[in-house]
């Protein structure tokens, strides 16, 4: 199954993009699902028709698809959901208060990675269109799957073993109830699932994420950020789309300054996302809802594309050979080295870039190895692994 993810900024106009690009994979002749991850969903709007918390055949090859956290929290996630409610009802919310805002943090995106999965696990449908939610809110969808693993191999299994002894002794002290083994249990196999997906997200041959933008400077600089973290944890973006240029024959005073400023950032997005398809779509007449202008979108975005092809297949991280040395190198664009930090620990190694975390599991080979430092050259950074001195 193809995975496409789009992201940007909120108001950019992307999830008329992520629709439009459903509709002409759909006339292609793929069978296609567009699904919305963005808890505000406008996905619906862009159709102009209702979706639900289910499956919604829109026309002959397409599908659309709102997800709802509380409603699968309910239908996959009982013993957790009815663990915070009863969390909640403690505290005296009332019951249908404590219903609504049972869901833990995080479980939007949880929810979305599931649905992500469940389409790519069935073969049932050929093409997958994600229309993410805003820039931030997505990086924290991508980062799930690393943060699953890392608390499912080092946090949940003490936790666990600790919450055994102490249950008994500390619940009569506690004014809200401490998880049940059961809870413990439906959590592990969310982990579980969750750690799963970054097999299916970071395949290059399987899912990429295209960005969103206008050409303002406060979109085109989120853009880069999104560019940077999402290379960092190995996703490739195929594709960065200017969405809402301004036909060059409007000549009003107004739009021509517009035009200038448009002119100005074109340029920087043309040198910082070098090597990227950057597909540019007009400002249209009217608005773009219901598969006919949508249609008109795609065709203007894409042309005689394949919207359902890799526009771009370059992975973000390798390892290669010098001399006795390893080096690993990960795309790390428009970053300096002074926002680097690394740290190694039990044959792991962590990159922080700003607020992000990764977690590298590194192979034996490296694991085996000092760390000989680190330089960041033409927007990758280089950490070279060498053999361990001899001890004196």
């Amino acid at each position: 199954m193809r995975v496409i993810l789009f992201t940007g900024k909120g108001g950019v106009g992307k999830t008329s993009v992520a629709a439009a690009t459903a509709v002409q994979c759909a006339r292609a002749g793929y069978r296609t699902v567009v699904m919305s991850t963005d808890p505000a969903h406008s996905l619906g709007d862009s159709f102009d028709v209702e979706l639900g918390t289910d499956l919604t055949e829109i026309s002959e090859n397409l599908w659309a698809h709102e997800v709802s956290s509380l409603h699968e929290m309910q239908r996959h996630w009982a013993k957790l959901h009815e663990y915070a409610v009863e969390v909640f009802a403690t505290q005296g919310l009332d019951e249908v208060v404590a219903e609504e805002v049972a869901n833990p943090p995080g479980m939007d995106e949880i929810a979305s990675l599931m649905w992500i999965k469940h389409y790519a696990q069935r073969d049932e449908h050929e093409v997958l269109i994600v229309d993410c939610a805003p820039t931030g809110e997505t990086l924290q969808l991508l980062t799930f799957p690393d943060a699953a693993k890392w608390w499912l191999d080092k946090v949940y299994p003490w936790e666990r073993r600790a919450m055994r002894v102490a249950r008994p002794v500390l619940q009569p002290m506690m004014g809200i109830p401490l998880p049940s083994d059961e809870v413990y249990a439906s959590l592990k196999d969310l982990l579980l699932d969750l750690g799963g997906m970054r097999k299916v997200l970071t395949d290059p041959a399987i899912t990429t994420v295209r960005i969103v933008l206008n050409l303002e400077k406060m979109v085109v600089k989120e853009a880069k950020r999104a560019f940077s973290y999402l290379s960092l944890f190995g996703y490739v973006t195929d594709a960065v789309i200017v969405n809402r240029l301004l036909p060059s024959e409007v000549h009003d005073e107004l739009f021509k300054k517009w035009q200038r400023i448009h002119k100005r950032y074109e340029a920087e997005v043309e040198q910082s996302f070098g090597g990227i398809p950057i597909l540019n779509v007009p400002l249209f007449d009217q608005e773009v809802v219901g598969e006919k202008m949508l249609m008109r979108m795609a065709k203007a975005t894409y042309g005689d594309r394949d919207p359902a092809g890799h526009f771009a297949t370059s992975s973000p991280q390798r390892i290669d050979k010098e001399g006795s040395d390893y080096v690993l190198t990960l795309k790390v664009p428009f970053v300096d080295r002074s926002a680097v930090d690394l740290s190694r620990h039990n044959g792991e190694l962590y990159v922080t870039v700003g607020n992000y975390r990764r977690e590298i599991a590194l192979p034996s080979v490296l694991a085996r190895r000092d760390t000989a430092g680190a330089t960041i050259q033409d927007g990758e950074l280089r950490v070279r692994f060498a053999r361990p001195k001899a001890p004196k």
